[in-house]
């Protein structure tokens, strides 16, 4: 073998483990794209989920508005979903995405 053709063994191994480390750097990565309300309300998820978006303006402290504003950020960058409360069909619940 030479010194320019490469070992496709070794090569194989370094990109597994830089995809390893892109999928768990990948919402740290996406999370500092976002607004700081976006990273408290995603907080408030990580301790207690599924919330409601009245129950994410109680824990947070966030006015309802830039509270549904996060939730939206949070839900268009793929961290958070949302899902029909059962308890109440106008209302959604939301939690973090896996």
């Amino acid at each position: 073998m030479s010194a320019t053709e490469t070992d496709p063994e070794v090569d194989g191994n370094a990109d597994t483990d830089a995809r390893a480390d892109e999928d768990s750097g990948s919402t740290e990565t996406a999370l500092a794209d976002l607004p700081p309300s976006a990273k408290l309300v995603y907080k408030v998820l990580e301790y207690e989920q599924p919330l409601t978006q009245e129950t994410v303006v109680a824990e947070s402290r966030l006015c309802p508005r830039t509270a549904r504003y996060a939730l939206g950020k949070l839900e268009d960058a793929g961290l958070v979903t949302s899902r029909a409360c059962l308890e109440d069909a106008r209302q959604s619940k939301y939690r973090l995405a896996e």
